[in-house]
């Protein structure tokens, strides 16, 4: 059986996405103390390592098995919307396989650990990991492309 055009897009970006937000956690978690900082680039990007049962910026703390939940959701209706996208969409299949890989990365974590693990911190703002980062990206490119439709 041939695979769909655009889940060859689709696809390797989310295990992308997987492996390099889980191998960056793993990293993490073995060089660097619980709420331990390490300087990458002095006072602009550090290496922090804190937990969150919450959501983005730590919103809605200890609510994990929520978070569980919404994440299947949400893989659920990413699955539902590839379904939709056609084969030239190649900016909204990338969008999805980030949103996909990211909310699964996360989603790992909450379900392995009970919380996720953060570390990128560029001190103006709340810490965050890569699964984060692909989410908003692709949550950015996504409102980008309804809006020029």
């Amino acid at each position: 059986m041939m695979l769909n055009q655009k889940y060859k897009l689709i696809i390797p970006t989310v295990l992308l996405i997987i492996i390099l937000d889980q191998l960056s956690k793993f990293f993490i978690k073995k060089n660097v103390g619980l709420n331990q900082s390490l300087p990458i680039i002095d006072s602009i990007l550090h290496f922090t390592y804190v937990t969150n049962t919450g959501s983005a910026f730590g919103l809605l703390k200890g609510f994990n098995l929520f978070f569980i939940l919404l994440s299947v959701i949400v893989i659920t209706a990413i699955f539902y919307y590839i379904k939709k996208i056609k084969n030239n969409e190649r900016l909204l299949q990338f969008s999805a396989g980030l949103l996909l890989g990211g909310t699964i990365g996360n989603l790992i974590d909450r379900i392995l650990y009970g919380f996720v693990i953060d570390f990128v911190d560029f001190r103006v703002w709340p810490v965050f990991n890569i699964a984060d980062s692909a989410i908003s990206i692709s949550i950015t490119l996504i409102i980008i492309l309804l809006w020029k439709e």
